[in-house]
């Protein structure tokens, strides 16, 4: 089967996001046809000036629609892409030259109807955006589980670079109205649907992230808030290493207490692992500001997630609540 592909690129209140990342695909090496869809989710700041400038340079589709969320807008581009594989993006990536040659060359040899790519940071990027990059893709942190060839039979792809086929997007019907979470939520059902899912290593993308910590800390929890929800539509799904962060959390509230009482071993434990990460992510990047900026976002990250992870097992699983009801920040009522 050939293969014809369409970016699908959802967007909301970030035109010089899009600005870039057009920018970057103007750079990139394929030698066949490719389309872009991009969908404008009832922004009040629109892209669309921005989208014109390179309709010349690029074969670009433009829709604005109401706002109902990243997973319904991803669903509304690829109804509307011309292709048979559409590749997804969140509007604050950068792509490198290689991307669609990699993906390409990937699928023609081991073709998989749902394919995720690891992320890294642009030497652009700000010292924040490195170190919050580097929590979130190093093996001391999160076990390397984003970009880890290890992890690839349990590899669930993540929408800020996914592909998946049109026939995969209409047996399962795609995204639904959990936000985030909807992307792992997406995976689980294409594997119960049959479907085969797989990792392509080189298939990398830039990704800024969030670029401060208040926005950061926000999502990590809410991160932690969709898993048990997701355990529970999912049934064995769940990993005990969901429980790190939560665990990691009270462990070192506990260090605190017991060094105020002169014990000390505990926190000097945790004290090594802040050193350890410290050390790799300034070595990595070759700074000292990212690696102390790194220890700082490994900490919102575990209080982040393992504060929301623990709060929705209670809520969820332990009261047996409804989720929509108690988290309806999380779902969109019109996707």
């Amino acid at each position: 089967m050939a293969l014809e592909y369409s970016f699908v690129i959802p967007v909301y209140n970030r035109p010089e996001e899009v600005r870039e990342l057009l920018e970057s695909m103007l750079q990139l090496q394929f030698y066949r046809d490719y389309e872009i869809v991009i969908v404008e989710d009832g922004s009040s700041i629109t892209s669309k000036e921005i989208v014109e400038e390179f309709q010349k340079k690029l074969n670009i589709s433009y829709y604005f629609k109401p706002n109902s969320g990243p997973g319904d807008s991803r669903n509304f581009g690829m109804k509307k892409a011309k292709g048979n594989y559409c590749l997804i993006l969140d509007s604050d990536v950068l792509l490198p030259q290689n991307y669609l040659l990699e993906v390409d060359k990937f699928l023609q040899k081991n073709y998989c109807d749902c394919f995720g790519g690891p992320d890294a940071s642009h030497p652009s990027f700000s010292n924040t955006q490195k170190a919050i990059d580097y929590t979130m893709t190093s093996f001391f942190t999160t076990g390397g589980i984003r970009g880890k060839k290890s992890s690839v039979n349990d590899f669930q792809p993540r929408s800020f670079n996914m592909g998946i086929s049109q026939k995969a997007f209409e047996a399962s019907g795609g995204f639904g109205q959990i936000h985030p979470g909807e992307d792992p939520d997406l995976s689980l059902r294409l594997k119960k649907l049959g479907f085969k899912l797989c990792l392509i290593p080189n298939a990398v993308v830039f990704h800024k992230r969030r670029i401060d910590w208040s926005k950061f800390y926000m999502q990590v929890k809410k991160f932690g808030l969709v898993r048990p929800i997701l355990n529970k539509w999912h049934p064995g799904s769940a990993k005990i290493t969901y429980w790190f962060p939560t665990v990691f959390t009270f462990g070192l509230l506990t260090a605190i207490i017991l060094a105020a009482l002169e014990f000390w071993w505990l926190f000097l434990l945790y004290a090594l692992y802040f050193m350890l990460i410290g050390t790799h992510a300034t070595i990595k990047n070759k700074s000292l500001g990212i690696g102390l900026l790194a220890v700082y976002a490994a900490l919102v990250q575990f209080f982040g997630y393992g504060n929301g992870f623990i709060k929705s097992v209670w809520y969820i699983q332990v009261l047996k609540q409804d989720p929509e009801r108690k988290f309806p920040n999380l779902f969109f009522k019109n996707a």
